[in-house]
């Protein structure tokens, strides 16, 4: 008689493990969400007082190819070690609360090292737990296709545990990657530069704003989820900065700066919270530059990330709209629950509900940038009717014209300037009028931080006058030259002044008359 029973081959575990994450560096995010429910457990059990009394520590030996974490938390009892670490897809915690609830982040580490081990203490217990995870041979007796195992005792063939003798007040949690095959995961820099936007860690000091984000929390009854999270014993804080950078790591430059935050929150009917955030206000000049790591609008439940930088994008009426801001999206609501590899969320019609929202908020924002350059558009045409102006004067005051061709185009210049200058007044007066509604606080600050008090002011320059007056020509001073030889100097600068660039031609005239008064 044919046996009527369900059986789950060893490929699953390949899937679970091996396949699992593009990304390798998500290992780290699993560990430490699972650290970080723990802590959370602790508090709940009355074992810390808040978060702050949990530790998680990450050690990267580059040499060793060795990786470990390690918590503080609540250690795993004795008697459940084995249904604990041992059992798949079969997580206990409640998925309304905690942040790692499959039951199968914690074997994403065998896809990458020799042997996987979990070693723990429980407190009030003389032993401690250590299960190691044969990687090398799960792969071996997956890649055998001769034989076709099931899950459960492939698991049983590849998994050892030891009980030793530990002190009894001990009380922890470590994962160990042995022998690391994977350059990315012991590199510190980029587990770094990872960790300090996907994991669940305080803001930078640096980062001026912080206090704002949590006053906003704190008013509309949120809880940031932080741990103290360290690796190679640097605590690791989220890194996002005032300043915005472009250029490289040892030749960057400031090119703006974050003014102010704006804060947004969205509620279903009820009045339960959906989601909240905040973004960055800033000239918004160009795209936030890659060296700037905390750029784009970021997703997070839990205050772990879900995704990378551009797991909103596809949200932006443009693409690239994401990143001319640093932002954070909470989610809140229970019904959006983040998938297996935790870089969106499972499709539901909370889900649907959210992505409608956010749409539309994102839309002010692709408003809020284009805003900004029409601004800086107004501004920049009043600023370059004012340094003609001031060119000129420079000119028929110190270093002189070429020719009275090269003085009447000036002013015709000055002219098409000062026209645009007036239509550029006339538009920031109109952007300025649209803005007094209080919902475009944020453009208010825009304006205000670009405009400013007094900058819209028209130079007072009438190029009729300069027709009447003395022109100074830049051969005036060559007094020991013939007015032939000096007609001849001019002709060659009108030559200069057709070949090179302004900035070019100017320094070259005045060097050669420097060398001719010589």
């Amino acid at each position: 008689m044919q046996e009527n029973r369900t059986k789950i081959g060893k490929d699953v575990i390949e899937s679970l493990t091996l396949g699992m994450y593009e990304d390798p560096r998500i290992v780290y995010r699993e560990y430490i969400q699972n650290a970080a429910d723990q802590i959370d457990i602790a508090v709940d059990e009355g074992r810390f007082s808040n978060r702050t009394d949990g530790k998680i520590e990450i050690e990267i030996c580059q040499s060793e190819k060795t990786i470990s974490i390690y918590d503080n938390a609540t250690g795993v009892p004795e008697s459940k070690v084995f249904d604990t670490l041992k059992s798949i897809a079969q997580g206990i915690k409640n998925r309304e609360k905690h942040k790692g609830f499959r039951g199968i982040g914690r074997l994403g580490g065998l896809a990458y090292c020799d042997k996987l081990i979990f070693e723990t203490s429980y407190p009030g217990e003389s032993t401690k737990s250590i299960l190691t995870w044969d990687a090398n041979k799960l792969k071996r007796i997956i890649n055998d296709r001769n034989n076709n195992e099931e899950a459960s005792s492939v698991i049983d063939a590849i998994t050892d545990l030891k009980i030793i003798e530990e002190e009894t007040d001990k009380r922890y949690f470590i994962v160990k990657m042995s022998n690391v095959s994977n350059k990315t995961l012991l590199n510190k820099e980029n587990i770094l530069n990872y960790l300090e936007m996907v994991a669940p860690v305080p803001y930078s000091k640096g980062f001026l704003f912080k206090d704002k984000i949590y006053t906003f929390a704190e008013n509309i009854g949120q809880d940031i989820d932080e741990y103290n999270i360290y690796l190679n014993h640097d605590q690791i804080f989220k890194s996002y900065t005032t300043r915005i950078y472009e250029g490289e790591n040892n030749n960057k430059k400031g090119i703006d700066e974050i003014h102010d935050l704006e804060f947004i929150e969205e509620r279903d009917n009820n009045n339960d919270l959906i989601y909240w955030g905040w973004h960055s206000i800033s000239n918004f000049s160009k795209q936030i530059p890659k060296i700037n790591r905390g750029r784009g609008i970021r997703l997070r439940k839990a205050n772990i990330q879900i995704g990378m930088d551009d797991a909103l994008v596809k949200l932006f009426k443009e693409q690239r709209g994401s990143y001319y801001f640093f932002g954070e999206i909470f989610a809140v609501d229970i019904q959006l629950i983040p998938n297996a590899r935790r870089d969106y969320f499972i499709e539901n019609n909370k889900l649907l509900d959210f992505e409608l929202l956010i749409k539309k908020q994102f839309i002010k924002l692709h408003d809020l940038y284009h805003f900004s350059s029409k601004v800086r558009s107004n501004k920049k045409k009043i600023e370059k009717h004012k340094e003609l102006v001031k060119n000129y004067k420079i000119k028929n005051t110190e270093s002189g014209f070429t020719s009275n061709e090269e003085k009447e185009q000036k002013l015709e210049e000055i002219d098409k300037a000062k026209d645009e200058a007036k239509k550029a007044k006339k538009q920031l007066t109109n952007l300025s009028n649209k803005i007094e509604d209080k919902d475009k606080s944020a453009e208010k600050k825009v304006f205000e931080k670009i405009v400013g008090d007094k900058e819209t002011n028209i130079e007072s320059f009438d190029t009729s006058d300069e027709d009447k007056q003395t022109t100074k020509f830049i051969t005036d001073e060559l007094t020991r030259y013939t007015r032939k030889e000096r007609k001849l100097i001019s002709k060659i600068f009108l030559v200069v002044d057709l070949i090179l660039t302004p900035d070019l031609a100017e320094n070259l005239k005045q060097k050669i008359i420097e060398d001719l008064r010589g």
